[in-house]
């Protein structure tokens, strides 16, 4: 620890490298543990945001086009049978599974509405679901984040302490490396929260419009029944 602490000093009374680099190589293992969860989350974080960024602008193209071209259709039961097998926008499955029903139950007239009504529900939850997968972690990254950075804020603010007592000496040499380490943590908590809690809101709200959506066609479609 003393031979640690007299090259930090040595390298602060040249020009010590205060790079990002320079500052997780120097950091304990702590603090480097810290700083690999921290760019790890953001780094998924930002993964996650680019992928619900282009989900919500595809499902909303192909859900709109989806319901022009089945209220100008003829009849729900020819345009579900002109569906391709492989299509992936949400608002189509749920028809498909909702017509499905219907058209399995022709025979059962009398509760015909409510039965197509519950497979409309299941359909918009196993939907919902798939679109709202990981906004848990956005959540999460958003939430702790900070509180990570600020644990190793601590630990190297209490190395710097510790090299003072060690080393009996208050100069910066010997507590400028400890109190960098720990504010690049900070910086490092907050860069992988920010960005997160703003992604988490705005997907949650893109979310709530869409069910909106599927809720608004699922009613149409019973009053057509």
């Amino acid at each position: 620890m003393e031979a640690e602490i007299a090259t930090q000093a040595v390298g602060l009374g040249g020009e010590t490298d205060f790079s990002i680099i320079k500052l997780f190589i120097r950091a304990d293992f702590v603090v480097k543990s810290v700083i690999v969860v921290l760019i790890a989350a953001s780094i998924f974080s930002w993964a996650l945001i680019v992928d619900k960024y282009k989900l919500f602008k595809k499902i909303n193209l192909s859900s709109d086009e989806f319901e022009q071209k089945f209220w100008k259709s003829k009849s729900a039961e020819s345009f579900y049978n002109n569906i391709p097998a492989n299509s992936n926008d949400p608002l189509a499955n749920i028809f498909k599974a909702g017509m499905g029903e219907m058209l399995k139950s022709k025979t059962r007239s009398s509760n015909q509405s409510e039965r197509v009504s519950r497979i409309l529900e299941v359909s918009t939850e196993r939907e919902m679901l798939t679109i709202e997968k990981y906004f848990t972690f956005l959540a999460t990254v958003g939430s702790t984040a900070p509180f990570i950075g600020l644990f190793g804020t601590v630990w190297g603010i209490m190395n710097s302490f510790q090299s003072i007592a060690i080393s009996r000496n208050t100069s910066l040499a010997i507590v400028a490396p400890g109190i960098a380490e720990a504010l690049f943590a900070t910086a490092l908590g907050l860069l992988a929260a920010v960005p997160a809690v703003v992604a988490y809101n705005k997907f949650n709200s893109d979310a709530r419009k869409y069910l909106q959506k599927i809720e608004n066609f699922s009613k149409r479609f019973l009053s057509i029944l």
